[in-house]
């Protein structure tokens, strides 16, 4: 996974099992890879299940939504880019938007996630511990981002 020019992108390596009977990407393909990059880039900046545990918060989702534009085949070579799309101003709530891209520039689907952080003992909605607050500063941002 790289960070350059304000985005998380990755090299996605699909998988014979990814492939549905019509020849490309199963559409829950998607979803999978798109939490697998989420966590892979929380992560990367200090906020892994090891941290979560510690301090007893997760996230959790209330809507994903993918738009899929064009095939995606197994011999495709393909990325994933990650980027914010708001967050409150206690970081309590988030958004997050998914990319996926063939090597050419072709735009094959767009990902949106909206979710939370929950306190996992009380199982409440929470903000995430103060000193984590930093590390999701350092998200990369959408065109769109904003505060709520």
């Amino acid at each position: 996974m790289t960070n350059d020019q304000g985005v998380f992108r990755s090299r996605i390596n699909l998988r014979w099992a990814d492939i549905d009977a019509n020849f490309h990407l199963r559409h829950s393909v998607f979803y999978d890879l798109c939490a697998q990059q989420r966590m892979d880039a929380l992560t990367t900046l200090g906020i892994g299940m090891a941290q979560m545990k510690e301090h007893h918060f997760g996230p959790v989702l209330f809507r994903e939504e993918c738009t899929f534009r064009r095939e995606i085949k197994l011999d495709d070579e393909v990325y994933l880019e990650l980027r914010l799309r708001y967050v409150s101003a206690d970081h309590a709530r988030f958004s997050f938007e998914h990319e996926f891209l063939k090597a050419d520039g072709t735009h094959c689907a767009r990902m949106v996630v909206e979710g939370a952080w929950m306190d996992t003992r009380l199982r409440k909605l929470c903000a995430p511990p103060e000193h984590l607050l930093v590390a999701l500063d350092h998200l990369p941002r959408s065109a769109e981002f904003k505060t709520l």
